[in-house]
């Protein structure tokens, strides 16, 4: 069997400024600080003799592995990043970067989302990739609009209470 992979969609290239200077951020410290030192620490579990059975050794291969892996996609990602800073002329609806309270039109329960590049996503924050089903769905939607998403759970009904780009 084959290891080929159909390659995955690619994901939109915008970003908001914060999420730019956040990816910028990471890759230097990624370069300049933590990677230095997981490379002094591999030389050390070197010197320590055989490497067939020195766990650290093995410990910061992998670990070097994973930072490399990652400043090589930070490396080709940043440069094709569109930063997207301007508020839309129509700022009554919905487009990126845009902070939008929604409610459940069955259940009445509300939630607010920020719609944010790929690369910036953070559950936690409430900030939703642009590529999402629920930011495709409620796109140029205005306050007032009701609209179909389908999630994970199935099709839900929402009604955009609030949009907001401060």
């Amino acid at each position: 069997m084959s290891r080929w992979r159909p390659p995955s969609p690619s994901s939109t290239a915008i970003i908001t400024r914060d999420g730019f200077e956040r990816l910028k951020a990471e890759l230097d410290h990624l370069w300049h600080t933590v990677r230095p030192e997981v490379v002094k620490a591999l030389a050390a579990a070197a010197a320590e003799g055989d490497r067939s059975e020195n766990a650290e050794y093995t410990y910061r291969k992998k670990q070097l592995g994973e930072i490399d892996r990652r400043v090589r996609y930070l490396s080709k990602r940043i440069p094709v990043l569109k930063v997207v800073e301007a508020t839309p002329a129509q700022a009554d609806a919905v487009f990126f970067g845009a902070t939008i309270e929604l409610e459940n039109v069955d259940s009445g329960d509300t939630v607010r989302y920020r719609i944010v590049g790929p690369d910036e996503t953070d559950a936690k924050l409430g900030w939703i990739s642009i590529d999402s089903p629920l930011a495709r769905a409620v796109l140029k939607k205005r306050v007032d609009d009701e609209f179909e998403a389908v999630l994970p759970g199935g099709p839900t009904r929402f009604a955009v209470v609030a949009v907001d780009y401060a």
